[in-house]
């Protein structure tokens, strides 16, 4: 073990495993260790860096409001807090009703959720609806809402009420009746395997709550900011939700999370019912504000969509006996593998010199900044390539699964 690994284990808190390396510098889409070791990343912070690292506007907005003023409180409003917020309404298409609540996190923005889908219900709509293997976060709140029973069941008893249904129109037509508050949907489950919901899901679901009163909560933390070729992923659906949940590429590296609502359901939330001390403050907000206006102005949506499709392309042309299919939309993507080897190939990956994530352990999942370009592109595949060669060759049984 070396010293920094010991002070890890012996100062950190247990709540993840042992740190993959020491990094200590990072440069648009690499990243540098304390021995000197250049890694390309490919997770981006798990989708965090939108600009990648270093980027000169994140840098410039964030010094800039650092040596301006950086926190106020509540009490007071700054232009950096109203100048993102009319980004954030602007750009989600939320309209003149639209409003935002400002937290740290993607958890605080559906821990705010989950109360707007409490003030909908009342004592007379206790249900809460969430998908089986979605992910919303680890606060309690978020984590009553997360489909996955694993991660629950250390924390019992949950908040009450949240009911898990399969990710199928079907089951939403079962589950759902006058009783129910609010679904919560993650358009594409980043934790679960980046899978994406049914075809047609999300406009069946639109009519579905819209018929029954039922608020429709999208959590786009992961898939917003540009990431999947719209700003938003329901966009690609067409449909308006009641409200959506942000937070990591907004802020490109800082800590913001946001609550966005639609229509009606801006008029929930009253003075007292909710709060954040550090939520807006002009810090967060000026640089995620900047980190917002550099996607528009160099156009990463669309390069998001663009290479997002290069990249697919690229991984399928490897060949590899280990792949079996790329999931995802625009710079959101799940490789799943013939066989259950995605902790092994990300550890090849980054021996690779090279940054991944196995989602679960058939799927390796990537999120790079929206920044790169066809030359990152040919990097990872020649990197990537080195890992899958360096894996056995998968056993038949595994090809006729």
């Amino acid at each position: 073990m070396t010293p920094w690994q010991n002070r890890s284990a012996t100062r950190m808190m247990r709540t993840f495993g042992p740190p993959l390396a020491l990094l200590v510098r990072g440069d648009g889409c690499r990243v540098w260790d304390a021995e000197g070791n250049e890694y390309l990343d490919f997770l981006a912070g798990i989708a965090v860096n939108a600009l990648g690292h270093a980027h000169p506007v994140f840098v410039e907005a964030l010094s800039r409001q650092a040596a301006t003023i950086a926190h106020v409180s509540n009490y007071f409003a700054t232009p950096a807090q109203l100048e993102l917020a009319e980004r954030l309404i602007r750009l989600s298409g939320a309209g003149d009703d639209g409003r935002v609540f400002f937290g740290n996190s993607g958890a605080e923005a559906n821990e705010a959720a989950f109360k707007l889908a409490r003030l909908n219900g009342g004592t007379s709509r206790p249900r809460i609806l969430a998908l089986t293997d979605a992910f919303h976060g680890r606060t309690l709140g978020s984590l009553a809402l997360t489909g996955k029973a694993a991660m629950r069941l250390p924390f019992e008893p949950m908040p009450g009420g949240v009911e898990h249904i399969d990710s199928t129109i079907e089951a939403l037509e079962a589950a759902i009746d006058d009783t129910v508050a609010a679904l919560f949907i993650e358009p594409i489950k980043g934790e679960a395997g980046v899978l994406p919901l049914p075809d047609g899901y999300l406009q069946a679901a639109r009519e579905i709550t819209a018929s029954h009163g039922v608020l429709l909560i999208i959590d786009e933390i992961q898939t917003g900011a540009g990431r999947t070729g719209e700003w938003f992923a329901f966009q690609h659906a067409g449909i308006t939700p009641d409200a959506i949940t942000v937070a990591k590429g907004i802020g490109g590296g800082v800590p913001i999370g946001a609550l966005i609502t639609f229509g009606a359901a801006s008029a929930l939330f009253e003075p007292g019912h909710h709060g954040s001390t550090f939520g807006g403050n002009p810090l967060m907000t000026a640089t995620a504000n900047a980190v917002l206006g550099e996607i528009e102005r160099a156009g990463l949506v669309q390069n998001a969509a663009e290479r997002g499709l290069e990249l697919q392309h690229a991984i399928l042309a490897l060949g590899s006996p280990h792949i079996e299919a790329v999931r995802g939309q625009g710079l959101l993507l799940g490789i799943a593998l013939r066989e259950p080897r995605a902790g092994e190939l990300s550890a090849a990956a980054l021996e690779a010199g090279l940054i991944v994530n196995a989602a679960n352990p058939s799927t390796i999942r990537l999120a790079p900044p929206l920044t790169i370009g066809s030359a990152e592109i040919a990097e990872f595949i020649a990197r990537f390539g080195r890992a899958l060669d360096s894996l056995a060759t998968p056993t038949p049984e595994s090809d006729a699964s």
